[in-house]
């Protein structure tokens, strides 16, 4: 028979050791870049199937408005970690040398996104084509910041168009009614949203960057430096539940979907699970990540990638590659091998 003194013992203990339990936990506040679309699935999915909570983890995350909200968000510390481009990274360290660290820790878009849609009724073909053309974009879009470098790859004069500056909600419907000649967009984004609108493939000429000489890498993990240097093992142990819930997705992208309807309800199911696959397919499955694994950088490749964004941004300095993305977190190698033959 339990005496009360053994009874107030076992409790204390039972008391103590649920302290302690809570106190190991670490609270993570996460910030997408967007909305709770497609891409944002392994996200989800760790979350609710309690990958980051078997790491000891706490994670809170949220939807954005982009890469520099994200970006800024993190430096003013009202998030540990977050979602955005390297490219805007790259400006954010430039344009703050003495300020907050931010570092990308795992490379999730092994190349940029943006691509130029084109209307095949304006005569454009190819890049050269474009030349004295309108296009539209919101000037915040990769496609339109990182223009010039897009233009030295494929011979074009980057003065030789005439922008738009438009809001993003109404980038693809001046395309589609024939106001512009084209635009610049995230290819999973701006295809879907267009054909939304009525117009197919059949008529538009697409231009993805990375297949028209651009090397950008394209959206990363980033972590505030100072959140990671005091928690090494929450941000290796983020990494692992991500690395883990991406593997997950890219083998059934279908029932991962399932986890931003969880989060809302109101999505276009067909529409999200296309989305995510076109990301997985045209900026994660490539084959820098099938021969070495998702996740890591090129360090040669980014220190380029450093170098065009400064020439087309016009930054005052560089960031060296070290400050923009750090290689010690992530998942070892062969955790990270999740489109080596045989993983499909």
């Amino acid at each position: 028979m339990m005496t009360s003194r053994s009874f107030c013992g076992a409790a204390l203990a039972l008391a103590l050791w649920s302290t302690a339990g809570h106190a190991q936990e670490t609270d993570i506040r996460f910030q997408l870049d967007w909305r709770f679309e497609g891409p944002s699935a392994p996200f989800l999915m760790a979350v609710e199937r309690g990958y980051f909570a078997e790491e000891g983890l706490d994670v809170q995350i949220d939807s954005g408005s982009g890469s520099a909200g994200a970006i800024n968000r993190v430096a003013s510390g009202a998030y540990e970690m977050g979602f955005g481009d390297l490219n805007a990274l790259i400006e954010f360290l430039a344009e703050n040398p003495d300020g907050p660290g931010i570092t990308g820790v795992y490379s999730v878009y092994d190349g940029t996104p943006a691509a130029v849609f084109a209307r095949k009724d304006s005569g454009i073909e190819a890049p050269a084509d474009l030349a004295g053309k309108t296009i539209a974009a919101p000037t915040f879009d990769t496609g339109y910041r990182a223009w010039g470098i897009f233009a030295a790859a494929n011979d074009l004069d980057p003065n030789a168009v005439e922008w738009q500056n438009v809001d993003p909600t109404l980038r693809e419907t001046l395309l589609t009614r024939g106001d512009v000649d084209a635009i610049t967009g995230f290819y999973f984004t701006s295809l879907l949203n267009l054909e939304e609108r009525g117009m197919s493939q059949d008529e538009l000429t697409i231009m993805p960057f990375p297949e028209y000489g651009v090397p950008l890498y394209g959206n990363a993990i980033i972590a505030s430096e100072s959140f990671a240097e005091e928690n090494p093992e929450a941000v290796r142990g983020f990494l692992r539940a991500f690395n883990r819930a991406l593997g997950e997705t890219l083998d059934d992208p279908d029932a991962a979907i399932e986890y931003v309807r969880n989060r809302d309800e109101l999505i276009d199911v067909e529409m999200e699970t296309r989305r995510l696959k076109l990301a997985l397919d045209s900026v994660v499955d490539t084959p820098d990540a099938r021969e070495n694994g998702v996740g890591d950088i090129d360090e040669e490749r980014l220190a380029k990638a450093i170098q065009l964004v400064g020439d087309a941004y016009s930054l005052p300095t560089l960031p060296e590659v070290e400050d923009v993305f750090d290689s010690a977190y992530l998942p070892p190698q062969e955790a990270r091998m999740l489109l080596s033959e045989g993983s499909e």
